[in-house]
């Protein structure tokens, strides 16, 4: 005999199946999570008693370099350990900074401690302290930014404003070796190590003349006021030495070399700079007047900056400039004085850094964009 179904009720029926499978789905999921994450947990706390000094020994151990003006400490620091434990790892070590260490003495302390990733929490200037200490290591680096420009964590598309995911990173990130590139402002002084660009001149002037206090309130916007006073200025003479060999005699307004060459903003200085290629990519800035900084910025904009309106991108692994007077001089935008002479080299490969995993790049992506 056969059964003829009501159109209405047997749409009521498949609907009815459609939401009990949908249900099953999520609840089975929620169900799945929740023991995933049990286990995790349970690992994290270690088993049983008689086992949890063998499994703390045997578990990595991360460092955490904070600068104290730029977070809150105890907030990080807790947040740090509870990620950790979350990830089966040791509570991390946690050193901070003050004015008389920006970061190197504290990695090394944490080298010592045989540390197993050491994580610069704080603005480019830790970055660039912590990458000091490391380089040449096989200890890798991870990165909390949270500074102005943050400029490393921009070129290696680490996450700005999620410091979770900053921290889960650093702990599980794919390791990737870049280059570094050093500095000295006398031939005999002392050597620095910077990350993204080191300049002489004008984009140096105007590190050395942004507003802290304007800074803390705009951001990056602050140095676009800073740098408008300084538009208009002279042109100093300045004599470029390319790998020992190549010479270039010049009235120029900045000249700066670059490990990589994104700003904030998305803006792309150096658009072909390769952060792991083994060279330094150096920008020539050589405007007369306001007229020719608007072609300056066009060139900028439209990522024509190496051969564009008076500017001049060359590739060396070595540079010297030298000049009759004395000019800023900033490190990863930090101003370090003044000087005559500024000479760069490149250190290929020589700083490992956690960057985010593709999964990784995928869960922030999804956090983002909830479904």
């Amino acid at each position: 005999m056969t059964i003829a179904l009501d159109p209405m009720m047997t749409w009521f029926v498949v609907a009815g199946i459609i939401v009990v499978l949908v249900v099953a789905f999520f609840v089975g999921h929620r169900i799945g999570t929740r023991r995933a994450l049990s286990r995790v947990r349970q690992y994290a706390r270690g088993t049983d008693s008689e086992s949890t000094e063998i499994e703390l020994s045997s578990r990595y151990r991360a460092a955490l370099v904070v600068n104290p003006t730029k977070a809150d400490v105890s907030r990080l620091s807790s947040t740090a350990e509870a990620i950790c434990r979350f990830e089966g790892w040791n509570p991390p070590l946690v050193i901070e900074t003050t004015p008389e260490d920006s970061g190197e003495g504290a990695t090394s302390r944490a080298l010592d401690e045989g540390v197993d990733v050491v994580i610069a929490a704080g603005g480019d200037g830790t970055v660039r302290a912590v990458a000091s200490a490391l380089a040449g290591s096989e200890t890798p680096m991870g990165i909390v930014p949270l500074g102005t420009g943050n400029l490393l964590s921009r070129n290696l598309d680490i996450v700005l404003d999620k410091t979770e995911w900053a921290l889960r990173i650093a702990l599980w990130g794919r390791n990737r070796k870049i280059d570094v590139g050093t500095a000295k402002t006398a031939e005999d002084g002392d050597t620095h190590v910077f990350t993204v660009m080191t300049g002489l001149g004008f984009d140096a002037a105007v590190m050395a003349d942004t507003n802290s206090d304007l800074k803390s309130r705009l951001g990056w916007l602050a140095y676009v006021e800073a740098g408008s006073r300084k538009l208009v200025g002279r042109p100093s003479q300045v004599k470029v030495t390319f790998d020992d060999d190549y010479r270039v005699s010049a009235r120029v307004r900045s000249v700066l070399g670059g490990n990589c060459g994104k700003l904030q903003g998305g803006i792309q200085l150096l658009p072909q700079a390769v952060i792991d290629d083994g060279m330094l990519d150096v920008l020539i800035v050589s405007p007369k007047n306001l007229g020719q900084w608007v072609g300056v910025l066009a060139s900028v904009l439209g990522r024509k900056t190496s051969k564009g309106l008076h500017t001049d991108i060359r590739k060396c692994q070595k540079v010297v400039i030298e000049s009759g007077e004395e000019l800023d001089v900033q490190l990863d935008g930090d101003p370090i004085g003044q000087s005559g002479y500024l000479a760069m080299e490149v250190m290929p490969a020589a700083l490992t850094v956690r960057v985010p995993t593709v999964e990784q790049r995928k869960q922030i992506r999804a956090e983002a964009w909830p479904i």
